[in-house]
């Protein structure tokens, strides 16, 4: 399957099965760029869930007012937490307060990039098991299409398939509203994926995550950093092709696959679509709307 999609000369109508699966989608700022956004009620429609990226370093004081922001002008914040950059339960239970403070009763869990842990806390398990997060909403984790490294030296699935049987579980015995964020470039493997969670039994609904409009040199950046195996070889061979270098990227083609997919099987396991938004939020959202699709979250998500 084809990964790429460039702009087209003229716009085409969008598919309905593509408007339908981009409806209550999501979207990722980070503080630093959401400094240069004036208005986001100009480029976002209300109630849309806007995740704040936590990157090592950020202070936690820049985060809160990024959510702040965003929940004052009426969005649902689904603030990272990084379980490795996490000195301890005190600074846990503190960010988490901060958060509450500002309107946040969503969060994503993660492990973190980071190789050595700065406390105790090493995964988003820790982190569901800690209590903190009693009283919340919603909390996402992280899901792995292509596996990850980090988490299976080895090359397998083993531990990363573990860890979603366990998500599962706590999601089932606690009655927490939860769901899988994860992020991909092509359709195939995903939709193999999503059918091999529903196999094993893995009930967390999945929130498929892509990278909005970007150059595809962004876009190769992005997929090394997040760690992606045959998805990155794609892009690393479709960038050698000189005359495909300098078009911008588009994820119509990944999504209209997916969409399709959807459409056909409606108890697939893809809930809604979460964008990272590599070229800027703007473009992002410019063009979510002229493919159809509409934000605000809906009940069940």
């Amino acid at each position: 399957m084809a990964l790429f999609n460039f702009r087209r000369q003229e716009a085409a109508p969008a598919p309905a099965a593509l408007e339908a699966f981009l409806n209550g989608y999501s979207i990722e700022v980070m503080p630093r760029t959401a400094e240069k956004v004036e208005s986001f009620r100009d480029i976002l429609p209300a109630r849309t869930r806007v995740y704040v990226a936590h990157i090592e370093g950020t202070p936690i004081e820049e985060m809160v007012a990024t959510a702040a922001r965003l929940s004052t002008d009426g969005y649902t914040v689904m603030p990272h937490f990084p379980a490795r950059i996490i000195k301890d339960k005190a600074t846990l239970q503190n960010w988490v307060a901060r958060y509450k403070d500002a309107g946040v009763h969503q969060a994503l869990l993660l492990a973190g990039g980071v190789a050595q842990p700065v406390g105790h806390y090493q995964t988003s398990m820790q982190l569901l098991e800690s209590g903190a997060f009693d009283g919340f909403d919603r909390l996402h984790v992280a899901g792995h299409p292509e596996g990850n490294k980090d988490i299976d030296p080895d090359g397998s699935d083993k531990m990363v398939m573990a860890a979603a049987r366990w998500k599962s579980a706590f999601m089932e015995r606690t009655d927490a509203q939860m769901a899988m964020a994860t992020i991909c470039f092509e359709a195939a493997p995903v939709i193999a994926w999503v059918d091999r969670l529903a196999a094993e039994g893995i009930k967390l609904p999945v929130h498929i995550g892509v990278a909005g409009p970007a150059k595809l040199q962004t876009l190769i950046k992005f997929a090394i950093a997040c760690g992606v195996g045959p998805s990155l070889r794609v892009l690393q061979k479709r960038a050698m092709d000189v005359t495909k270098l300098l078009l911008p990227y588009e994820p119509t083609e990944v999504l209209a696959a997916l969409a399709a997919h959807k459409a056909k099987n409606p108890g697939f396991g893809i809930e809604q679509v979460h964008f990272f938004p590599l070229g800027s939020i703007k473009t992002n959202a410019a063009w979510v709307t002229e493919n159809g699709g509409a934000s605000g979250v809906p009940a069940n998500a």
